[in-house]
């Protein structure tokens, strides 16, 4: 068979112009009955070359006869179509097939991973947007939004305080039942009442008692973007010339503030090498602890002094301790009331106020419905986002960032499901070349399954024969 396909390969470098031919010898494998047709053709293109004994004298018609001559003896033809037909319906038949199946397995994951990035690209907008709603924003421009919420959080606060004046007749019975169950002379409660009497008013108030004719708030810098990287921070060297003392960590001292110390000896040259703590013989240091706020003049309040309670981190915890407190007795409370039905239990407060008498039960839940709503409206997650903003600007950025990247992740997920569009189109594309070749190939095998049963039948005085299994 060896010798066969070089002198077919050889054959088929000269071959005439004819479309016929051209399609024999575009297919993959040239077998016998191609060469036969090959022959038949060309005894019509080379017939000026037969002579007078009825031969050929054209090279290609003796190498195409020389050819189906080899093919003939011993019947090679039939094994080697014989097994062609094997191959085509053992191998390259369930080959194709199984490539196919693969491609569109391929693309039932395509499209299935496309939808799961789809609903979590549309999941990550929905927490963006989710988040944003909690923030009390609309998500257009997180960091102006979030600034200028602070900016409406002292007159947020200021309402809070003036609706704690309805905390008046709870904070009484708070009290009342506190003295009458316990002998509890001393004050209950005394942040809720201030703020109850007076307000929101600034922590100078509280302290002091008194109210400032002047108030100089702090004023808080908007914190640059946080883009610091671990790079580019200098740590300097700090293990070349230890020898030197003078090394700076960039901490500085400000200029013209006062400690509360006063160093009443030392000279020019003790305060050159260091600080003279003196000696027993010396006059002793004198250390003046000052409270908060008395360097300022009377009347002034300033720094936090300046800051309302409920804008103050301790006094605002205070607050709301007391409200819990507050909270917790109406409670229990109502809890007492509603089995109070006995006679013990009617016995025993029938020396209590006329505050604690006179409470019903429905009064009571009205009263813890008030404070509830009180300290919700304090505690709740945007005014947590915001105090948080109020006291790290920076915290501006890292909500920013954190939202931002909520977004990109849903983009991403979006830019993933196209490139996975892609590949399932590619697929599909593949599978498109591949049900031709199928076809083309089940085409084959039914030609050369006719042409051997043909054959064979002629063998046998034409007797009908069948090929079994023959199928792609």
């Amino acid at each position: 068979m060896l010798e066969i396909r070089e002198k077919i390969n050889a054959a088929i470098q000269d071959m005439p112009e004819n479309e016929e031919i051209k399609q024999l010898l575009s297919g993959s494998h040239i077998h016998y009955f191609n060469c036969l047709r090959i022959v038949e053709i060309l005894k019509g293109t080379e017939a000026s070359s037969k002579n007078i004994f009825g031969r050929y004298s054209s090279q290609r018609m003796k190498d195409w006869q020389e050819i189906v001559s080899l093919y003939e003896k011993d019947n090679a033809y039939l094994a080697e179509v014989s097994s062609l037909l094997f191959r085509s319906v053992s191998y390259e038949g369930p080959a194709l097939r199984r490539q196919v199946a693969k491609a569109q397995q391929l693309q039932q994951e395509l499209s299935r991973r496309e939808v799961e990035c789809q609903n979590s690209s549309g999941a990550m907008r929905e927490q963006y947007y989710t988040a944003c709603k909690q923030y009390g924003i609309t998500g257009d421009n997180v960091a102006r939004e979030l600034q200028a919420l602070v900016k409406d959080l002292p007159t947020t606060l200021e309402e809070i305080g003036k609706d704690a004046a309805c905390l008046g007749e709870v904070i009484q019975l708070y009290s009342a039942f506190a003295e009458f169950v316990s002998d509890w002379n001393e004050p209950v409660l005394p942040m809720l009442q201030f703020v109850q009497q007076r307000g929101n008013t600034t922590a100078y108030e509280w302290r002091t008692g008194k109210e400032p004719t002047v108030i100089e708030r702090p004023v808080v810098e908007e914190a640059p973007p946080d883009t610091v990287t671990e790079e580019a921070i200098d740590w300097g060297d700090l293990g070349a010339g230890m020898e030197s003392t003078d090394v700076n960590f960039g901490i500085t001292v400000e200029e013209g503030v006062d400690w509360g110390i006063s160093l009443e000896s030392g000279t020019e040259e003790s305060a050159a090498d260091g600080i003279d703590w003196g000696d027993s013989s010396s006059v002793p240091i004198e250390i003046e602890v000052v409270d908060d706020g008395t360097d300022c003049p009377e009347g002034v309040a300033r720094g936090e002094d300046a800051l309302t309670l409920l804008e103050t981190p301790q006094t605002r915890s205070q607050f709301i301790d007391e409200l819990m407190e507050l909270e917790l007795f109406l409670s229990q409370r109502l809890g007492e009331m509603s089995v109070e039905g006995d006679v013990v239990s009617m016995s025993q407060f029938q020396l209590a106020p006329s505050v604690i008498q006179a409470q019903t039960t429905e009064r009571v839940a009205a009263m813890l419905a008030e404070v509830r709503h009180l300290m919700e409206r304090l505690t709740s997650l945007r005014m947590q986002h915001l105090f948080m903003i109020q006291a790290s600007p920076r915290y501006v950025e890292r909500v920013s960032e954190m939202l931002r990247q909520k977004l990109k992740q849903a983009e991403i997920l979006l830019l993933k499901r196209s490139n996975l569009a892609e590949r399932r189109q590619e697929s599909l594309e593949e599978q498109a070349k591949l049900e031709p070749r199928i076809d083309l190939l089940a085409a084959r095998v039914q030609e050369l399954r006719k042409l051997i049963e043909a054959d064979i039948s002629k063998r046998y005085n034409n007797r009908p024969v069948n090929l079994m299994g023959v199928q792609i």
